[in-house]
């Protein structure tokens, strides 16, 4: 199908990894259709919240932990009416796109099995096993760190080998700040960025006057 020459670029939402240490991007996964919507809730870190201590009212502890909800679909459908160009959804149907997400949430087996020699050993302090950096990027004025706290996926239709062609992926994931990654971690600085671009964006909202609210001054 022709697109129109007018229509604008559709820019995708979706997920980079990066090493954490060398901050070398390791992959790029790509929502396949934008979420319609997008949850945000914030945890104010105020300092002293219900205490009654008055002179800390006004303060706060540091950055309100963000979390955001979203629902992305995952179609094969229309890669199926093609099949010489599409192989690899004729033959798995969407388990590649799935795993892609799901690996994300697992250790590696090479770490896991890294991690079973060192007990072998007898070494009798092993460090959890550490994962990339994970950004969650929403256009450009909304690229931020987070940690992946709720993964779940439903799958809605199958191929006569019983391979997922339809599915819906329900993703939670928690703001990670400078609270979390300290100034000098790449994921503390990319959160940094992310606030001042906040902070230049609220700059440029016209505002209100006191007479919008109906007064002449405060009282």
């Amino acid at each position: 199908m022709t697109t129109f020459p007018g229509s604008p670029k559709l820019i995708k939402g979706g997920i980079v990894l990066l090493n954490p240490g060398t901050s070398a991007v390791q992959r790029i996964i790509a929502l396949q259709y934008n979420s319609d919507s997008l949850t945000r809730s914030f945890q104010i870190q105020g300092v002293g919240a219900g205490s009654g201590d008055r002179s800390e009212a006004l303060r706060l502890k540091g950055p309100p932990i963000e979390t955001i909800k979203l629902d992305a679909e995952i179609d094969a459908t229309d890669q199926l009416e093609f099949p010489e160009q599409h192989a690899n959804i004729v033959k798995y149907g969407l388990h590649p796109q799935l795993a892609v997400l799901e690996t994300m949430i697992y250790p590696s087996s090479s770490q896991l099995q890294s991690n079973n020699n060192l007990a072998d050993s007898g070494t009798l302090e092993i460090v959890p096993m550490e994962t990339p950096l994970m950004l969650f990027i929403w256009s450009q004025n909304r690229i931020v760190p987070v940690r992946l706290t709720e993964f779940s996926i439903t799958e809605e239709a199958f191929d006569p080998s019983l391979n997922p062609i339809r599915a819906k992926v329900s993703l939670g994931m928690r703001v990670l700040s400078i609270d979390d990654l300290g100034f000098l971690h790449k994921g503390g600085n990319l959160f940094m960025s992310f606030l001042q671009n906040k902070e230049q964006l609220s700059g440029k909202n016209l505002g209100a006057t006191l007479g919008t609210l109906g007064i002449n001054g405060i009282p």
